[in-house]
């Protein structure tokens, strides 16, 4: 293992943790938006986790997950965006 892919563990955990920092705004946010905030941030930060890991492990297959989890999270956010719009909830 080379140092560029011990950083690249390092930033992955990093980014883990701060991913993990969200979660009391999600669980507990005022309001439904700052809880919709909070969990389009702490998905992205979860797809970077999965592709800092992935060029760390190299793993090419591990960039597909990420780009899923950030094209369901970036879906996601708009349509609960739709909902709040036409105040559905």
């Amino acid at each position: 293992m080379t140092n560029i892919d011990e950083l690249y563990f390092a930033v992955a955990i990093a980014e883990t943790c701060v991913a993990l920092l969200v979660l009391p705004r999600l669980a507990i946010g005022p309001s439904v938006s700052d809880r919709i905030v909070a969990l389009n941030t702490a998905s992205t930060q979860a797809a970077l986790a999965v592709l800092f890991y992935a060029a760390g492990a190299d793993r090419a297959i591990y960039l597909d997950v990420a780009v899923w989890l950030v094209s369901f999270s970036y879906l996601g956010a708009i349509v609960w965006a739709r909902f709040l719009e036409r105040r559905l909830i």
